[in-house]
């Protein structure tokens, strides 16, 4: 590893006490604690002792740069002193509040995602996560439209609750698919591996949306409730929208009376260069779900932005959902904090220029020079880098749903290098914080160029 073991951790921790109890940390992990999406007796999760800004330091001390943010959420780093500090002040004012209450951390919240959010919408239901953020969002365009059927597409991901994880279109919703839970899949958008036989964005769009106008007609439009996509979906890719295509599916959407559901879990809160997603193609959903990028996860919380017209569906029915945490103070604070540091440093602008001027071009020009590289694509601090074992049949250095002793491989030198990467499938992603700087992004590509020379030995 070329980080330095044993460099001194943030904050003036000391290392020996902090390895020490990492172990102990990892022992009692090992003994008592059940992992999610894992074979629990055939993982090694990696203890991370601290984290500042871009890095984190594991169970041995080694200081790694985050290059995952996490679960892309880490919008702003770890640590931000701001967001620290807000959660502190408003524990020791009100730790907690029923929902049925007003608070002012609440309140605030939710004008600053009002203001930032396109169109007309200005409420905001608050959740406690993005799963139950698309759960709350389905059930009130099933409620307003009085239809059940919901259109989600493959390779997206939208939660691991019951509804979200029917909605999600990719293998981790196998295992509780009941195949009759209202949703139907569809094929999206994705040039590089195209469903349609399309040879430009220009043809994808076009393909996909007449391909997604007959199946909402074969399905029966005013069965349909709701279509639900990622703005630009995460996980499944960061496969961006060809131009078009967000725009074509609004149409279908107000020729049926369905609503247009963004969702910008991972994609929000300045992920692609924008406050929000959506605003890279112009158009205006009926509803947002959003969590993770708000409060760069410090605090467990979601919602649901949603438009005047559902607003009103409710103004004198009352919406028949809600949740004990709605709108934590102690959540909505560091959103608050979270949302105000973004403005105030530039972040979202940031994640923009870094996208076109450092990491975009970074990332392409590591893809001339390594046969594993099939493509590059992303906005913002959203990036993918699609490996393959052969250029010219894009045969995926792992399989769809699972992994291989090469993408291990690949992984393993990210780490021996000194990153965390975030890794799924036949894919590195190239994810850091929105106040990432120029020198930590080069750092990374340096990282990923040697990983990317190991991904080069399994081509043919």
């Amino acid at each position: 590893m070329t980080s330095t073991s044993g460099a001194a951790l943030p904050s003036g921790q000391d290392l020996d006490n902090a390895i020490a109890e990492g172990r102990r940390a990892y022992q009692l992990d090992r003994a008592h604690v059940f992992h999610s999406w894992s074979a629990q007796a055939q993982i090694n999760p990696m203890t991370i002792l601290a984290a500042e800004g871009s890095y984190v330091w594991d169970g041995d001390g080694n200081k790694l740069l985050d290059f995952s943010s996490q679960l892309v959420n880490t919008n702003i780093g770890h640590q931000h002193p701001k967001v620290v500090a807000a959660i502190a002040e408003q524990a020791a004012k009100l730790c907690t509040v029923a929902p049925q209450y007003v608070n002012a951390a609440r309140s605030e919240c939710a004008r600053l995602v009002a203001e930032r959010t396109p169109g007309d919408l200005n409420h905001v239901f608050f959740t406690n996560a993005g799963a139950d953020a698309v759960e709350h969002a389905v059930r009130m365009a099933r409620l307003h439209t009085g239809r059940y059927k919901v259109l989600a597409r493959y390779r997206g991901y939208h939660g691991g609750t019951d509804t979200a994880v029917n909605l999600t279109g990719d293998p981790r919703r196998f295992a509780s698919d009941r195949g009759a839970a209202g949703v139907v899949h569809f094929n999206g958008p994705f040039l590089y591996r195209s469903s349609f036989y399309a040879e430009t964005p220009e043809q994808e769009s076009q393909r996909a949306l007449e391909y997604l106008d007959r199946l909402v007609q074969m399905e029966g439009p005013d069965t349909i409730a709701a279509i639900i996509l990622e703005s630009v979906p995460g996980t499944a890719g960061i496969m961006v929208p060809p131009p078009g295509y967000m725009a074509g599916v609004r149409e279908i959407c107000d020729r049926h009376g369905i609503m247009f559901i963004a969702d910008e879990v991972m994609a929000g809160f300045g992920r692609t260069g924008k406050w929000f997603a959506i605003d890279n193609f112009n158009v205006v959903p009926d509803l947002i779900t959003f969590a993770k990028g708000i409060n760069s996860g410090y605090v467990p919380l979601g919602g649901v932005a949603l438009s005047d017209a559902i607003y009103k569906t409710f103004a004198d029915r009352p919406y028949p959902g809600g949740l004990t945490y709605s709108g934590h103070p102690l959540a909505t604070a560091a959103a608050v904090a979270t949302i105000n540091a973004m403005e105030d440093e530039g972040m979202v602008t940031n994640a923009a220029r870094i996208g076109e001027q450092v990491l975009g071009p970074g990332l392409a020009e590591l893809a001339t020079r390594h046969p594993s590289v099939g493509e590059v694509r992303g906005l913002g601090v959203f990036w993918a880098i699609e490996l393959v074992t052969n250029g010219e049949t894009r045969e995926p250095l792992a399989p769809y749903g699972g992994t291989s002793p090469a993408m291990n491989a690949v992984v393993a030198a990210c780490k021996a290098g000194g990153m965390l990467p975030f890794a799924n499938y036949n894919r590195i992603h190239a994810v850091p914080p929105c106040n990432v700087s120029d020198d930590e992004v080069a750092e990374g590509l340096r990282i990923l160029d040697d990983a990317l020379t190991v991904a080069d030995g399994y081509t043919v």
